[in-house]
């Protein structure tokens, strides 16, 4: 599904854009640390601290499945400049105890994970549809 550049942008990158419909019919765009496992990508709602209130990106996740994943590179050498669009189907698990592969790959990219319990959280599964992507130096 992913071109041998998009695969090193999306595994390279550290972070990506998760955009999701909002109530009122507007995009909503949250930066989100994700893994690739599967085929799928996995978005966690781990335990940063957040207001408390079910996060707007989860409410709009169970009330419209469609959403978009954006991972991108600036760089001041503009040669380097890529981007890869996901649109993706969401749908929100109440916990992650039954995504041992997933909860692994999170864990494998970001060591801040390692001793935080994921499974007893809620994780965001993202499965593509649609992938479209940019780079400088192929214009492609």
């Amino acid at each position: 599904m992913f071109t041998e550049w998009q695969r090193e942008l999306i595994e390279g990158s550290r972070v990506a854009h998760l955009g999701t419909i909002s109530r009122d019919g507007r995009p909503h765009l949250v930066p989100v640390c994700y893994a690739l496992s599967g085929g799928r990508f996995w978005v966690p709602i781990d335990a940063k601290p957040k207001s408390g209130a079910p996060l707007t990106r989860v409410r709009n996740i169970e009330r419209e499945p469609r959403a978009t994943l954006l991972i991108d590179r600036y760089d001041e050498e503009w040669a380097r400049l890529a981007w890869v669009r996901i649109d993706c189907t969401a749908r929100v698990l109440a916990r992650g105890e039954s995504s041992a592969e997933p909860l692994a790959a999170l864990r494998a990219r970001y060591r801040q994970y390692e001793r935080m319990d994921l499974e007893e959280r809620p994780l965001i599964e993202l499965s593509p549809e649609r992938v479209t992507g940019w780079q400088w130096d192929r214009g492609s």
